[in-house]
């Protein structure tokens, strides 16, 4: 018995069934059940119903104008059956479906619009909805059910999350090309003080790390430009000849294109925070999107495809 079949009332089926056929018992040799169990069904319908549904002639069976009415009904629901198991052979096989993903800011600039454009190149079918957040409220969309995967920079294992991925991104310093740094082979936290400094504020995990190396050793942060949109921040580098802080996922497309350079941190302490890229635990994720978070995964990882 085929999947349709299976999500229509019996009933009905071998009502419609009889309707095609114009007998029981041709009815019954295209169903492959028995006479007897379809001509209880359809009497079990005109008891509920209380009107028969056929006019029975010797030659055959046709359906009485409350038989018709059903049948344009029971037409209608094979109908949707049919469509409603197309629709998800197609979300089998990524001919469609959404996927939802909630991202912190620095990788809503480059990484995920461009992840979700190399997507539908080969499913173009697909559909994405990316909520950009504060990275403290990835992990409780994720929880919540709003999105299918999160990808944020985390300094603690979160409740409820399973982390699908995981790497290191240490902190570091972000440069304009032919800066007076540019040549060193790391930079310090004392070194970028003497220049324009552009940094996020300090609920961001950045900050945090920064802001304690800092503590450390006694240092005194006075950025001229605070903000919570990495990209401000980095136009800023990039306008006016000062540093900031980043990840270098966050740059990677801008140092590619020789916009900005990025350069190690001498200090300590600046590689305690790592990516990740997580989902609800004990969820299984639709085909679509776990076919995105293993690209999602590769780009993160750098790797020029999917594996």
């Amino acid at each position: 018995m085929s999947i349709t079949h299976q999500l229509q009332d019996t009933a009905l089926r071998y009502f419609l069934e009889v309707v095609r056929c114009g007998s029981v018992s041709l009815a019954s040799e295209r169903l492959h059940v028995a006479m007897s169990a379809i001509s209880r069904q359809i009497a079990g319908l005109e008891a509920r119903l209380g009107t028969p549904l056929f006019e029975r002639h010797a030659r055959g069976m046709v359906p009485t104008a409350a038989g018709e009415i059903l049948a344009q009904h029971a037409r209608r629901i094979s109908l949707e059956a049919e469509q409603a198991v197309d629709a998800i052979h197609a979300l089998s096989s990524l001919k469609s479906g959404v996927v939802r993903m909630a991202t912190s800011d620095a990788f809503a600039n480059e990484l995920i619009p461009g992840m979700c454009a190399e997507f539908q190149k080969s499913h173009p079918g697909v559909r994405f909805e990316v909520l950009v957040c504060a990275t403290a409220q990835v992990s409780r969309h994720v929880r919540m059910g709003d999105a299918d995967i999160g990808l944020c920079f985390s300094l603690a294992p979160a409740q409820d999350i399973h982390v699908a991925h995981r790497q290191s991104a240490p902190v570091v310093a972000i440069l304009p090309p032919g800066h007076a740094l540019a040549g060193r082979r790391r930079v310090s936290l004392a070194e970028l003080t003497r220049h324009p400094l552009a940094l996020p504020p300090a609920e961001t995990a950045v900050r945090q790390i920064v802001d304690m190396a800092c503590a450390r050793q006694d240092l005194a942060l006075e950025p001229v430009l605070v903000s919570n949109h990495v990209q401000t921040l980095l136009r800023y580098v990039q306008y006016s000849g000062g540093v900031s802080v980043s990840s270098e996922v966050s740059v990677r497309h801008l140092v590619a294109a020789g916009e900005l350079i990025v350069k190690p941190m001498a200090d300590a302490g600046m590689n305690l925070r790592d990516i990740e890229v997580q989902t609800l635990a004990g969820r299984a994720l639709q085909p679509a999107a776990r076919a995105c978070l293993e690209l999602l995964v590769s780009r993160l990882a750098g790797r020029g495809d999917a594996g």
